[in-house]
């Protein structure tokens, strides 16, 4: 174990004390939000990311170890385990080389091999790899045996090289060099399947498309798989198949004689049946790991981003689920979000209508003392933003809400539990309303999948994603903070040591006994023991407490230590929070221990100036251009404001208020060089773009970030080029292995 800790720590660059006193937390069932924010003198302040790397791979090691135990166990009982094997399966760092040194050892179903073994060939295929003087015709026929099914000189020599063949295809030095060749020097062909032109239009891009493995990005490697999927296109990854051979040969080929000959053949023989076949799906796995890696990655930046937005905070809400012919919902909230009242008005469909429509609206705007107006951008959302706008209602921010995934809540459980009685609209409109005064707190009750920000997400390893985007909605709550007398359980759910089932017994216990005076009643909920005190109860909030301290993020274990410093200064802890200077009078190096040292005493230090600040930025009102609302009203050159709803390693998507997302290319966002548009971009930041393409049948807006006079174009990596007449015919390869099969037969014969 310690040695994978040093491991560890020479991966990361940190020292093997942070490593081992990280993964002692975690086994102890510290999450990883507690570690970094209340355990720094421990871990020498590592972050969330480097706890969350050292979780994720003590866990890969911790696997690793096993299925090495499980391999030694299984070779033991098969009688193969020797001193040599042992150290091998003992020094495999990696899956993959752990896998490799079994294969040939590993229970297989009945191969050409096998069937030859039983024939009695294996010494023939002995005696032909060493290549000797050995007189070849005359010791194959020694193996001629009608009753073993051996009848011809010819049967005898192919049934060696079957076991030769295998033995090739599975030695573990010759398949990592052979991998490492698939992967660096490789390359992807993709071409569309006949008769699939016109349906697999989309996918017209990789009709005819050739690149190279080791280069080709994640959206392209996912696109491609996913149009072979779908039967669009054939897919094959193609090694250089002259070097393949070159290296084969080199490893076992010793001479010039019939024996040489013979090996020859099951070389070709082994790579083409069994080495090439074999390669090809590991490559293709491999590269699927590590485009799902970095889109999942992607995918979690974005979410992080959009549950990070600036919320509106606690305000007055009217909420509106835009529609044309079926209305919209309108709901008005409370300042806690609570449902008061909802309608449907129909402002689209005739004169009359829109008169009622605006009457109601403007009674619903007094009656409930409206603050904010949230309309959904679906479908006549930028209409009735116009409508609403045109009312002139005095001093209330209008803004167009992103509802994405609103339908996915409104006909959710958790939906029907907190509305059983309402209609999916009104449930869907109540969504976007509170998700303009809190994002987070309401996306989290959304499968982060429906939120609109991934980048082919149903394509990757949907346990990984669900593993990162877990992470990520832990680390965003917390980060944040949770008031605990409101939060749903939904939100608590995310909280350092909690879970669905203490996040339900939390509320229970608010709804049965009022809400929560101070931090300590915690320990009365059912089933919250020490241990789940000590990780939520430093990221839970209460406003209004007797302890002041109850509403900052200093943890209760570090109450003590607070009012001894309020005792030392002579006044109270609620004048340390409101005084700077005495705050700044305190000399932190006094009140240092060994389990408190100055990361924490700066951390209470910030806490006490601005208690339960929410890290969040400060919320500003967007509008889009008036007049401009659908794609057919978009002219080249037209500058617009915009929202980025999604980031891909390609481009940022951005809303313009069309109903149709616009793509500003990596090469687009900056005058200067970018290798990604995080660099410059986050989701939901507003942004004023250019329209430099329009294609109103294929609804592709294209846009632009860059400054005016400047044309250097050196924004991103840029796209390889179509194959064309450089695409190498893949036939080429396999006709030239059997033209030299057959000038190896004949010249044996």
């Amino acid at each position: 174990m310690i040695d994978h800790h040093i491991k560890i720590a020479q991966e990361l660059s940190i020292s093997s004390k942070q490593v081992t006193a990280t993964v002692g937390l975690l086994d102890e069932g510290a999450t990883v939000p507690f570690i970094s924010r209340y355990r720094k003198e421990l871990t020498g302040s590592l972050d969330e990311v480097q706890i969350t790397d050292i979780r994720d791979r003590i866990q890969q090691l911790r696997d690793l170890d096993k299925r090495r135990e499980a391999i030694l166990k299984s070779l033991t009982d098969m009688g193969k385990l020797t001193p040599e094997l042992t150290q091998q399966i003992n020094e495999a760092e990696t899956m993959v080389a752990l896998e490799d040194i079994y294969l040939p050892y590993r229970p297989k179903r009945k191969t050409r091999a096998t069937a030859a073994r039983e024939k009695g060939l294996q010494p023939l295929a002995d005696l032909i790899l060493e290549q000797g003087k050995a007189d070849l015709q005359a010791e194959a026929e020694k193996y001629i045996d009608a009753e073993k099914g051996v009848s011809t000189l010819e049967e005898a020599l192919a049934g060696a090289r079957d076991i030769i063949a295998e033995a090739i295809s599975e030695n573990a030095e010759v398949r990592a060099q052979m991998r490492g060749l698939f992967l660096e020097k490789g390359t992807f062909q993709s071409k569309v399947a006949p008769g699939k032109e016109e349906t697999g239009i989309k996918y017209k891009d990789y009709f005819d498309w050739t690149e190279p493995v080791k280069t080709a990005p994640s959206h392209r490697i996912l696109a491609m798989r996913r149009g072979e999927k779908e039967e669009i296109l054939y897919l094959d990854i193609m090694p250089p198949e002259d070097e393949a051979m070159a290296l084969l040969d080199r490893t076992f080929v010793k001479g010039n004689n019939p024996s040489a000959d013979q090996v020859r053949l099951a070389i070709i023989d082994g790579y083409k049946r069994l080495l090439k076949p074999s390669m090809e799906t590991e490559a293709r796995l491999l590269t699927k790991k590590k485009a799902d890696e970095e889109a999942i990655r992607v995918f979690a930046e974005n979410a992080r981003q959009l549950l990070l937005a600036a919320p509106l905070g606690q305000k007055r809400v009217m909420a509106i689920d835009p529609g044309f012919r079926t209305g919209c919902k309108v709901v008005c909230l409370d300042e806690q979000g609570k449902l008061l009242e909802y309608t449907a008005i129909f402002p689209h469909t005739g004169a009359g209508q829109a008169r009622e429509a605006e009457k109601t609206t403007k009674q619903l705007f007094e009656t409930y003392k409206i603050d904010a107006i949230a309309i959904g951008n679906g479908t006549a959302g930028r209409e009735t933003e116009t409508f609403v706008r045109n009312l002139q209602l005095p001093g209330v921010t209008i803004v167009m809400v992103n509802e994405s995934g609103a339908s996915i809540y409104s006909a959710s459980e958790v939906a029907r539990e907190e509305f059983p009685d309402k209609d999916v609209t009104v449930r869907g409109a109540v969504s976007i309303g509170r998700r303009l005064m809190d994002p987070l707190a309401e996306l989290v009750k959304i499968d982060p999948k429906s939120i609109g920000v991934g980048q082919y997400q149903h394509d990757v390893d949907q346990n990984k994603l669900q593993t990162a985007l877990d992470d990520t909605v832990v680390s965003c709550v917390n980060a944040v903070g949770v008031e605990l007398n409101t939060a749903s359980k939904q939100v608590l759910s995310y909280v350092s040591g909690l879970g669905a089932q203490l996040a339900q017994n939390i509320v229970d216990f608010r709804n049965q006994n009022g809400a929560f005076k101070h931090r300590d009643q915690l320990k009365k909920v059912p089933r919250l023991g020490d241990k789940a005190f000590e990780q939520a109860a430093g990221f839970l909030r209460i406003r209004g407490s007797e302890n002041p301290l109850d509403a900052s993020g200093v943890h209760p274990e570090r109450y003590n230590l607070v009012e001894q410093m309020a005792q030392d200064m002579k006044c109270s802890v609620r004048d340390l929070m409101s005084d700077d200077k005495l705050r700044k009078s305190i000399p932190l190096q006094r009140y240092t221990s060994d389990k408190v040292g100055l990361p924490t005493l700066n951390d209470i230090m910030a806490e006490l100036a601005k208690p339960g600040r929410d890290p969040r930025e400060k919320f500003e009102a967007f509008s889009f251009t008036e007049g401009v609302n659908e794609i057919s009203d978009l002219k080249v050159g037209m500058k617009l404001p915009g929202i980025v709803t999604n980031i891909t390693n390609f481009g940022a998507f951005v809303d313009i208020g069309v109903h149709q997302d616009g793509l500003v290319h990596l090469s687009q966002i900056t005058n200067r060089y970018i290798k990604d548009p995080n660099e410059v971009l986050k989701v939901h930041q507003q942004v004023e773009v250019t329209v430099t393409e329009v294609d109103v049948n294929r609804k592709r807006i294209s846009l632009s970030m860059k400054e005016e006079g400047n044309t250097n174009n050196n924004g991103g990596a840029r796209k390889p080029a179509s194959a064309g007449s450089n695409n190498r015919n893949k036939r080429e390869p396999e006709m030239d292995m059997q033209s030299k099969l057959a000038a190896l037969k004949a010249k044996f014969k």
